[in-house]
């Protein structure tokens, strides 16, 4: 079911309206980037996902939660195990470190459930803003905007943000997009960035979202 938008301007062809139109005309419904059963399988695999493709993450998690579904398995693999596991994820050693250490505080402190709250989330080893970010927004009802480089090439292209540093992007996507479709868009722009509007394929001007608001600057 399309997302309650169309009232947000008054005309068709605002920058607004043209963004989450198109966006939406291209990716109506998305399934989720990262295979997960779980909520400590979605953590993991977005600790896993720093500076590593989706899709190389989704091989690796595979072989992973096969053997460790949970924290208290997790925990029970050695450094070295989980290393073998995960190198080809990138920084393993130093993501290898942040898993095990997770698994043993979210045994001990929270009965190897996750916490769902960015104070709780961003106090475990490896988990910052973005990671939060996702679990939250993913697991919960409550609006969030992740920010990943996509999202950061989108926002400046498109002239929502002209900020460089990543809170500031966030918080000007937050105010250009209605409270209740952060989330969703925080993952069609994801995905039209790796597609269309990608770092080296568009320069502003190539990819048809790009084209259309050109064109609405020009009028």
């Amino acid at each position: 079911m399309m997302e309650q938008w169309a009232c947000m301007d008054n005309g068709k062809n605002t920058r607004r309206d043209v963004i989450i139109r198109m966006l939406h005309g291209e990716f109506p419904q998305l399934d989720d980037f990262l295979c997960h059963e779980n909520h400590f399988q979605l953590l993991i695999a977005v600790m896993l996902s720093a500076r590593c493709t989706d899709a190389r993450v989704n091989g690796i998690t595979k072989k992973l939660f096969a053997i460790a579904p949970d924290a208290s398995s997790m925990e029970k693999l050695s450094q070295s195990q989980l290393e073998s596991i995960i190198y080809s994820a990138g920084f393993f050693r130093q993501k290898a470190q942040a898993i095990i250490a997770t698994a043993k505080i979210l045994l001990r402190q929270w009965g190897g459930e996750v916490p769902l709250s960015f104070e709780s989330l961003e106090k475990l080893p490896g988990v910052g803003h973005k990671t939060a970010s996702v679990v939250i927004g993913q697991c919960t009802s409550q609006e969030t905007f992740p920010v990943d480089t996509h999202i950061q090439r989108l926002a400046r292209r498109w002239k929502i943000s002209t900020k460089k540093a990543v809170d500031g992007i966030e918080k000007d996507l937050k105010n250009f997009f209605a409270k209740e479709m952060w989330f969703p868009m925080h993952k069609r722009m994801i995905a039209y960035g790796r597609s269309r509007c990608t770092a080296r394929g568009c320069d502003g001007t190539v990819c048809a979202i790009c084209k259309k608001l050109q064109r609405l600057n020009d009028e």
